[in-house]
């Protein structure tokens, strides 16, 4: 692809002086009054306020330890350091770290309450990855694996305890004894020195959260109850951050759920620069910014698009599609909730077939969407030279892969991945993982890498590896002769509870949103060359 130059220029006025912001002063004077909650009767109005400027992480001082009764317990002795729950987590609540065991000492004694000391030791244990291995290389090397969680960020949801299947996390009731324990011992986690570099394996790309430039997204945004959307960004930005560094990263939000939890003032769980714009011109704004960019000699700087699928898939489309026309070195973050989240749970395009959404409701006459669904992800591969990935945060090895591969493409990126809505979508808190796993397995959501690199055709650049029986229409479960398709899927959300009788039966409409689901996956198979 043809590098675009942009010509350089001399300003000709004097340039306007940048707001400067004494940091510390905002977060005692203001983050303080809102956290009492005077914040608006108490603080005059300022220029910080004037100009909506937030300073980076002032969310890290929110706290919600009082809206959830439960917490989770970690017990390292069933902990294999998998390190799922942490980059599950959609609330930054629950992280980990790996130490020497001396320097673990050392540390220990710098804390003065013995309760205390004691409950931080428990919380590091010998695993087979963090202790084994090293320990058969050079005795004297490994190093112990600890989870902590932080009862300031966690909303309760359970998603952590979901996801562990070695039974390492459970739930426990919350008392006035135990909160403020877990608050110390979190606290004396986050002194400790961060994780060594040799404890850090690139390959494994589970382990990028247990680098502290990875960590940027530190919670305290007020998201829903184990909400798909920030496991998403989270993650965006830990594998972006990893590679590159929270200096050289920006990100333009389209309007949407995503910028009213990481914006409600004066609360920024962000490390890195960003700015929020209208719900259809995030990618307009975006193009401005790369332009400036490379204009100042910045074209190694990441800049990220985030946006909801009613964003990018229809009120913004025309943007999206002038700005991967433009050929800059832009990347999209499609948060595909299938629902317009932010006002209330309206049907957008995104939105399946039969799906029991506001201006879709399922009534007498008329059971749901009536619409089949848009594929934004089929529509960007048609534009040249995009590079497209469609993915879901329950398969994060995927998922982390197609955010690197798109950081390092020159040229337009978009990555659509499934975040579930539970209120919109009626399911329960702690599915949000199991729910986008289910959305692939039974082709409501088939994942996909296209990568222009890797030839001329659609063939050779359309992989989709990752989906269960690839070459079939429909996954079926080994042990149990269990069929998963669509109507599968559809039975464990509330979204399409209306569609099925008494028996269990779907209705007319569910088999057709199922129809258009297998329509959509042989065309996939076919592009691919599976069929």
């Amino acid at each position: 692809m043809a590098e675009r130059e942009f010509p350089k220029f001399a300003p000709t006025h004097e340039p306007k002086q940048p707001l400067m912001l004494d940091i510390e002063d905002f977060n005692r004077r203001i983050v303080g009054a809102y956290n009492r909650g005077v914040g608006e009767t108490e603080l005059e109005a300022d220029l910080s306020t004037a100009e909506s400027f937030i300073p980076p992480a002032t969310a890290k001082l929110r706290d919600f330890s009082y809206i959830a009764p439960e917490i989770p317990l970690y017990d390292p002795s069933n902990c294999i350091g998998c390190m799922e729950c942490v980059i599950e987590c959609p609330d930054t609540a629950i992280l980990a770290k790996v130490i020497h065991p001396d320097t673990l000492e050392r540390e220990l004694q710098k804390v003065d309450d013995p309760m205390v000391r004691e409950m931080v030791r428990a919380r590091f244990g010998k695993t087979r990855k963090y202790w084994d291995t090293y320990e058969r290389k050079e005795p004297g090397s490994g190093g112990l694996f600890g989870i902590f969680i932080d009862p300031t960020k966690c909303k309760g949801c359970a998603e952590c305890v979901e996801q562990c299947d070695d039974f390492a996390l459970s739930m426990l009731t919350k008392t006035e004894k135990n909160v403020p324990l877990f608050q110390k011992a979190f606290r004396v986690f986050e002194s400790l020195p961060e994780t060594p570099a040799e404890y850090i394996k690139e390959a494994l790309l589970t382990d990028m959260m247990l680098a502290e430039r990875s960590l940027l997204y530190v919670g305290g945004a007020g998201s829903c109850a184990g909400c798909g959307e920030a496991t998403a960004i989270r993650m965006m930005l830990a594998a972006t951050g990893f590679k590159y560094g929270p200096e050289n990263i920006g990100i333009v939000a389209a309007t949407g759920c995503n910028t009213v939890y990481t914006s409600t003032y004066p609360y920024n769980p962000y490390k890195v620069a960003w700015t929020n714009s209208l719900f259809e011109n995030a990618a307009t704004v975006a193009m401005g910014i790369r332009a400036r960019w490379d204009q100042m000699g910045w074209k190694h700087k990441k800049l990220w698009v985030l946006g909801g699928d009613g964003a990018m898939n229809d009120i913004g489309f025309q943007a999206l599609s002038r700005m991967l026309m433009s050929g800059m070195d832009i990347n999209v973050l499609i948060l595909d909730t299938q629902v317009y989240s932010n006002t209330g749970g309206q049907a957008s395009t995104s939105s399946y077939t039969g799906q029991n959404t506001k201006m879709s409701y399922h009534g007498r006459e008329i059971h749901g969407k009536t619409e089949r669904r848009k594929e934004i992800a089929q529509i960007c591969m048609m534009h040249p030279d995009v590079f497209v990935a469609q993915t879901t945060c329950a398969d994060f090895n995927h998922f982390y892969k197609a955010v690197l591969a798109a950081n390092e493409y020159e040229g337009p990126a978009v990555i659509n991945v499934y975040t579930t809505c539970q209120p919109e979508h009626g399911v329960a808190d702690e599915r949000a993982s199991q729910q986008a796993k289910l959305a692939k397995e039974s082709r409501a959501f088939p994942i996909f890498i296209y990568d222009p690199r890797n030839g001329e055709t659609i063939r050779e650049r359309l992989d989709l590896k990752g989906n269960p029986a690839v070459k079939e229409d429909w996954y079926v479960v080994p042990k149990t002769g269990e069929v998963i398709d669509f109507i599968a899927f559809a039975r464990t959300e509330g979204r399409f509870a209306k569609h099925f009788d008494k028996d269990g039966n779907p209705s007319e409409e569910l088999l057709k949103a199922q129809e258009d689901r297998l329509k959509n996956w042989r065309l996939l198979q076919e592009l691919a060359g599976l069929r």
